[in-house]
C-alpha cells in the first residue's frame, strides 16, 4: 500500500477526428508528466478522437484508426521505466459494441477498460445514437490506491459515484468534456462538491479546453479534497499539464498538497468573451482557414464581431470591409474607419451602388407598378453578401457573419444577405449582451488576446440607435421593440420557454409578446440556414433548440 500518489492532469485542447495528432498531445502531455515526476496521468473525455465525434465512430475504419493509435501509445510509453500510467480516453470497440470508455495503460499494457454508464442525450449531446451504455463501472487497484474513473454524465446524479464509494473508491478520477455555458462554471463546482460530500472522497475533474464548431470547452479543470475544499484548478480557456501530490492520511483520507495551483475562474462577461475568442479561433485555425472578412456597417454587431476576431487571430489575419449604398450615413462611415484604426486592421471601401443600379434595371419589368419595399432592401444586403463571398473565394478568408441572437430570433436578418457566411461569433448573444460586451472590451483585454489594449470600440458605435441602413433614415426600433423589453421577452421565451400568457404576466404587453412569438416561430426557416455560431447560453439556435418549420401550434392563448 502507497501513501502518496502524483496525479497529473492534462487538460488539452483535440482536433475531433485528427487522431494521429491527438496522438501526439497524448504521449507529449504523458512525457511532460513523466517529467514531473507523475504515477498516472488524467485525460479529458474522448481525448484520442475529439469530443464530441458524432457519427465518425459509426465508421470502422475511423474505429480501426483508434485502435492502432491506442497500440502505438502503448509501445510509446512502454519505453520510459516505471513512466506514468495513462487514463487514456477515447470511444472504444467490444464484441461489436461501441463504448465511450476510459483505458488504464500501465508500462505498455491496456490494464482495464471502464465504460461511461451514464449516456447524455439532450441539448448538444446525442451519445445514445452512437454508444452503448456501459455496465456501472467497478472500481480499479492501483499502485496499492482504489479508484473510482467515473466519465462525465457520471457524475452529475449521485449513482455511480455512490457505487464506486460503496466498491471502496478512495478517489475519483473523472474525465470530461463540458462545454461552456454561461454561469456553468459555478454549477459543474457545487455540482462536484455535492458528489464529494455525499461520499467524503475527493474527486479531480479534468475538462476539455478548445473549440470544436459550436461548442467551446473551457477547461478550467479542478479538484476537490475529501472536505470539500478546493485541491487544484486549472486555468480556463488554455491548455495545460499540472501535477498535484496526493498524500493518505491517518484516516485513510486522501488529501491534496497545498503547493497545487489554483487559478481564479473568469466569471461573467470575461468568460463569455474569451468563449467567443477561442471559439472563433479555434474553428478558423482547425479548418485551416487563413483569415476572416468581415463586412463593416458602422454599427455594433460589426464592430464587436472585429475585435473578437483581432483578439482571436490577430489585426494581419482580419479583412474588414466598408460597403455603403446611397442610404448610408457619413457617421457609418466614419464610425467603420475609426474602429478598424483602433483594430489596427485595414479597412477598403467597395460601393454597392452599382449593383443596386444594375439589379433595379434588370428586375424594373417585373417590379414595373410597384413601390419599393423590403425586396430593395434585401437586394442592399444579398449585394454585400456576393461581395464578401467573392473576396472569400478569391483570397481563401472566411465570411464572418455579424448577426446576433435578437436578430435571428424575430428573423431580422436577410437570407443570402447578411446571413452569408461561414460562421457567427455573435449567434447566441442578445443585443443586450452585445452592448454590454462592448463596454467590457474597451475597458478590458482578454488574456492571450492578439489585440491592441484600450479602446477598439468607438463610443458613438455603442451609443447612436442601431440601424441597417437600407432605406433613408431608417432604424431597428422601426420594426422591432427596444431591445431590452425584446431581449426579455425572447429569454423567455427560448431559455425559459415560457407561455404567452406567462410572459404577460410578467408585465409585458399581450399584444406585443404575441407578435414577437409569431415572429420566432416564423423565422425557423431562416435559422436553419444559418452558419454555425459559439454557442453561449443553455438554449442557442441549433442542436440545443429543435423546432419544426412547418408548425401548426402558436400557443398565442395559454
Amino acid at each position: 500500500m502507497t501513501n502518496m500518489l502524483a496525479i497529473a492532469i492534462a487538460q488539452l485542447n483535440p482536433i475531433v477526428g485528427d487522431i494521429a495528432g491527438n496522438m501526439e498531445k497524448v504521449v507529449a502531455a504523458w512525457e511532460t508528466a513523466a517529467d514531473q515526476g507523475a504515477d498516472i496521468v488524467l485525460y479529458s473525455e474522448l481525448v484520442l478522437s475529439g469530443y464530441p465525434p458524432e457519427d465518425l465512430v459509426m465508421k470502422p475504419a475511423f474505429m480501426g484508426h483508434l485502435r492502432h493509435a491506442v497500440e502505438d501509445i502503448c509501445a510509446r510509453t512502454s519505453v520510459r521505466e516505471n513512466g506514468p500510467a495513462l487514463l487514456l480516453t477515447t470511444p472504444w470497440e467490444i464484441e461489436g459494441e461501441r463504448f465511450n470508455a476510459v483505458l488504464l495503460i500501465d508500462q505498455g499494457k491496456i490494464d482495464t477498460v471502464r465504460a461511461k454508464n451514464d449516456l447524455p442525450n439532450y441539448g448538444v449531446f446525442d451519445e445514445k445514437r452512437v454508444f452503448s451504455a456501459g455496465p456501472m463501472p467497478d472500481v480499479v487497484s492501483f499502485r496499492g490506491v482504489t479508484l473510482g474513473m467515473p466519465i462525465c454524465e457520471d457524475v452529475w446524479t449521485p449513482k455511480v459515484v455512490g457505487y464506486l464509494k460503496d466498491r471502496g473508491a478512495e478517489i475519483f478520477l473523472v474525465p470530461n468534456g463540458s462545454p461552456f455555458e454561461a454561469d456553468k462554471g459555478d454549477l459543474r463546482r457545487n455540482l462536484i462538491a455535492d458528489r464529494v460530500r455525499e461520499t467524503g472522497v475527493p474527486m479531480i475533474y479534468c475538462n476539455e479546453v478548445g473549440g470544436q464548431d459550436e461548442l467551446v470547452f473551457d477547461g478550467g479543470s479542478f479538484g476537490l479534497n475529501g472536505d470539500g475544499s478546493l485541491a487544484v484548478a486549472l486555468p480556463a480557456f488554455a491548455e495545460d499539464v499540472v501535477l498535484t501530490q496526493w498524500q493518505r492520511g491517518e484516516n485513510g483520507t486522501w488529501q491534496c498538497n497545498e503547493a497545487a495551483p489554483k487559478v481564479d475562474y473568469p466569471t461573467g462577461l470575461d468568460a463569455i468573451y474569451q468563449t467567443l475568442v477561442l471559439g472563433l479561433r479555434d474553428y478558423v485555425n482547425k479548418n485551416r482557414f487563413p483569415g476572416v472578412v468581415i463586412g463593416m456597417s458602422g454599427g455594433i454587431d460589426s464592430a464587436l464581431s472585429a475585435a473578437v476576431a483581432v483578439d482571436a487571430l490577430g489585426p494581419d489575419r482580419v479583412r474588414l470591409v466598408m460597403m455603403p449604398s446611397p442610404y448610408t450615413s457619413a457617421e457609418s462611415l466614419e464610425d467603420a474607419e475609426l474602429c478598424a484604426n483602433m483594430l489596427k486592421t485595414g479597412i477598403e471601401s467597395i460601393n454597392i451602388g452599382p449593383a443596386m443600379g444594375a439589379f433595379e434595371q434588370m428586375l424594373g419589368p417585373a417590379f414595373e407598378g410597384r413601390d419599393p419595399d423590403i425586396a430593395e432592401e434585401n437586394i442592399q444586403a444579398r449585394s454585400r453578401g456576393i461581395i464578401l463571398m467573392g473576396l472569400s473565394n478569391k483570397f481563401g478568408h472566411m465570411v464572418l457573419t455579424t448577426g446576433n441572437k435578437s436578430e435571428m430570433s424575430v428573423g431580422y436578418a436577410t437570407l443570402y444577405g447578411d446571413m452569408c457566411g461561414g460562421y457567427s461569433v455573435l449567434k447566441d448573444l442578445y443585443k443586450t449582451t452585445v452592448f454590454n460586451l462592448c463596454h467590457w472590451r474597451n475597458e478590458h483585454n482578454p488574456p492571450g488576446s492578439l489585440g491592441p489594449d484600450g479602446m477598439v470600440i468607438p463610443e458613438r458605435i455603442i451609443t447612436k440607435p442601431p440601424s441597417a441602413e437600407l432605406r433613408p433614415d431608417q432604424k431597428d426600433e422601426d420594426s422591432l421593440p427596444p431591445y431590452d423589453v425584446l431581449d426579455d421577452i425572447l429569454h423567455q421565451m427560448i431559455e425559459g420557454e415560457r407561455s404567452v400568457s406567462e410572459i404577460v404576466d410578467s408585465g409585458h404587453d399581450a399584444a406585443l409578446v404575441s407578435r414577437v412569438w409569431r415572429l420566432l416561430d416564423r423565422a425557423e426557416y431562416k435559422r436553419r440556414q444559418a452558419p454555425p455560431g459559439v454557442k453561449i447560453t443553455p438554449r442557442a439556435f441549433g442542436r440545443d433548440r429543435r423546432y419544426p418549420i412547418t408548425n401548426g401550434f402558436t400557443n398565442l392563448v395559454t
